[in-house]
């Protein structure tokens, strides 16, 4: 079988971190004699530079007939003065809404070689970090209606922003993470803030109505603060954490931090049908673009996850994920998680690295079902 992935570089670091994600599933190919099509194009700054539309029409189409989407980052300073619906950041709203991505997984593990690059105290390390933030893509704060400003006859300006949700939209999020935390070790936390707001308190009873279906998944409900707060306390703890669309978005920036480097954190956004959206969680980083020195692995677990969730090749994903593992082990470190001692690669080098450890594992036999 042909599949053909919509490559979106976008802005800053993403054409780099992005190349470097192609790498390793072109790697993939090469060693299984699978057939990977790319087709790249141009999406947020980059899009509006060439054609005055962060989203063009005929992207759109390209990642709608395609099997999955690969996207770097979007966005930079040098378009902040954009009117909101030119700016860069519509293009991931707008692909989202279009292509039906309502789960967000967002996989967050500590690799034991890096775990001096945390700020976290080793001992609060000790036990571990291994959960999975579901965070809920295209509903909320970031979507809701009516959103305006309105001037006052003082002179006073009065923003809204509108939190709107469905018990439908609760409903399909929270099996998505029900059925990811029966297949890990039974324990969703569901975070709100049910306390204060409307929203949260219909989110928690869908919650609590859809967990009645999976009697072997422990559920518990936490305040969105609290769930801050243990997150940086006692991580081990946690195991699956669902959430909705802004709270999610925080949280997993938070757990950056447990990684050592957001570079380090991939993301894949999941429809009922259609193709899936994948991307490193770290922004477009334009003060660093165009140096090398971005950290590609985000990129690369991200392909990884394409692997398994659109390909349907979970073989081949755990050997990148193995192969990623073993160039850590072996010392490779691009620069923001090289500490006192350690030599700094390029992103290029630790593209090469891992498409080198990949190489390796199928050649042991890895990837075979």
């Amino acid at each position: 079988m042909n599949w053909q992935i919509a490559v979106l570089p976008g802005d800053g670091i993403g054409p780099e971190v992005t190349r470097e994600a192609v790498k390793a599933l072109a790697t993939v190919a090469a060693c299984t004699g699978r057939r990977l099509d790319f087709c790249e194009a141009p999406c947020g700054g980059a899009a509006v530079d060439v054609h005055g539309d962060p989203l063009p029409g005929h992207v759109l189409e390209l990642c709608q007939r395609s099997h999955a989407v690969l996207l770097g980052a979007v966005g930079g300073p040098r378009w902040d003065g954009l009117p909101r619906e030119n700016r860069p950041e519509q293009a991931l709203l707008q692909l989202r809404k279009r292509l039906g991505v309502y789960a967000n997984l967002r996989p967050i593990r500590l690799h034991p070689a890096l775990a001096g690059v945390s700020p976290l105290k080793s001992g609060i390390l000790s036990r571990g970090v291994d959960l999975v933030i579901c965070r809920e893509l295209t509903g909320g704060l970031y979507y809701g209606e009516p959103r305006d400003r309105v001037a006052g006859q003082d002179g006073t300006i009065t923003a809204r922003d509108t939190m709107v949700y469905t018990s439908r939209e609760v409903a399909r999020m929270a099996r998505v993470a029900l059925e990811l935390a029966s297949r890990r070790r039974g324990r969703l936390a569901s975070v709100d803030k049910a306390n204060v707001l409307e929203c949260s308190r219909l989110w928690r009873e869908v919650v609590q109505k859809e967990a009645a279906g999976f009697p072997t998944v422990e559920v518990s409900h936490v305040y969105v603060d609290d769930c801050a707060a243990r997150l940086v306390q006692e991580p081990h703890g946690f195991d699956v954490i669902l959430t909705e669309n802004m709270f999610g978005d925080i949280l997993s920036d938070l757990g950056a931090v447990l990684a050592g480097s957001m570079g380090l954190l991939p993301s894949a956004s999941l429809g009922a049908t259609g193709p899936g959206l994948y991307e490193p969680v770290h922004g477009s980083a334009p003060g660093i673009a165009g140096r090398g020195i971005a950290n590609p692995l985000g990129a690369i677990l991200s392909a990884a996850l394409l692997l398994e969730h659109s390909l349907g090749l979970p073989d081949e994903a755990r050997v990148v994920e193995a192969a990623v593992a073993r160039a850590l082990e072996r010392g490779y470190r691009t620069a923001e998680v090289a500490v006192a001692g350690e030599e700094a690669v390029s992103t290029a080098q630790m593209g090469d690295a891992v498409a080198g450890c990949i190489k390796e594992i199928f050649a042991e036999g890895g990837g075979r079902s």
